[in-house]
């Protein structure tokens, strides 16, 4: 069976960025909802690396977490106010992925995601050839900064960041070849890159079988997943514009998860934890609960299914 978690920061970011469910607060509900841990979003007013500085101060956060009977599935780092692709000087990126590793480290985790960081359009002031350069070389950098610290990474692709279409993830993969470095396969992401096409740039990229093809596309390179519904549609930012995947709560979307859950089951992952996103819903506190439970009935479907041998 996996373990269970959900990422905190749909308590704090988007329709809760004016009031944000504390971190304690978060924590203890789960643990009342029979969650196996949380994935840190390392960013205020949740534990960040900033607001958390010393040694001390992080084990006794280790600590807080024992107590509640919780562990940290993953941590995602704040890195988006860092540039990638319009610069050719990735060293504050660097330098923020390096700070959130060692309080990743610190706080035992084991993973840390990254992604691009800039919208898709950004390939139309730099070109798609430096758009790919730029950023393969620094996720190679960024598998050797987490190796240093014990860590895998995880990138996590998504319409809302340059690099959405499937033959561009792939190509990323190709270029960073790091035995601790691989992608989150988060399910309505991979539906909206393999389905739907949103926000590629040119001609769209979509896949004849959906996400189930994507998936054994990425086979071997997956290692993180997050599960949530989607509806075929982006999330709006604050002027009404597409920006990334809608993630809606389970039942409210198109996801087949019946169709793909099995196959991202069978992943071989360096851990057994499977993450809620609720990224940018509305009620996200709300829907918590149901979520757990139809997370539940995945996992007693399907969180025993592993890789075939060979």
């Amino acid at each position: 069976m996996k373990s269970i978690s959900l990422g905190t920061w749909c308590y704090t970011i988007g329709p809760y960025a004016k009031s944000p469910v504390d971190f304690d607060t978060v924590c203890t509900k789960l643990k009342a909802l029979g969650f196996d841990g949380v994935e840190l979003g390392a960013f205020a007013p949740h534990p960040d690396p900033d607001s958390v500085p010393t040694k001390d101060g992080r084990r006794s956060l280790v600590d807080k977490m024992k107590k509640w009977g919780l562990r940290f599935s993953g941590l995602v780092p704040n890195l988006w106010s860092q540039k990638l692709v319009n610069t050719a000087d990735s060293k504050p990126y660097l330098n923020e992925f390096r700070k959130n590793c060692e309080f990743a480290r610190d706080l035992c985790i084991l993973g840390i995601r990254v992604d691009t960081v800039q919208p898709p359009t950004i390939v139309d002031e730099v070109g798609y050839d430096t758009a790919l350069a730029r950023v393969t070389k620094a996720f190679n950098e960024c598998a050797t900064i987490a190796a240093e610290y014990g860590l895998y990474v995880t990138w996590e692709f998504e319409p809302g960041f340059v690099l959405n279409k499937p033959s561009d993830v792939m190509r990323v993969l190709d270029a960073v070849k790091k035995p601790n470095f691989g992608v989150m396969y988060d399910t309505s992401h991979g539906q909206m890159v393999a389905v739907v096409g949103a926000r590629q740039p040119g001609k769209k990229e979509t896949l004849p079988g959906g996400q189930p093809e994507l998936i054994r596309k990425l086979s071997g390179r997956i290692n993180h997943v997050h599960l949530i519904d989607n509806d075929n549609s982006c999330h709006k930012d604050a002027s009404g514009n597409d920006e990334t995947s809608a993630h809606l709560p389970f039942g409210k979307g198109k996801v087949n998860f019946d169709e793909i859950v099995p196959l991202l089951a069978r992943e071989k992952l360096p851990h057994n934890w499977w993450t809620i996103d609720l990224c940018f819903w509305p009620d996200a506190w709300e829907a918590t609960a149901d979520c757990k439970k139809f997370a539940d009935g995945l996992n007693k479907k399907y969180g025993e299914l592993v890789a075939a041998k060979g």
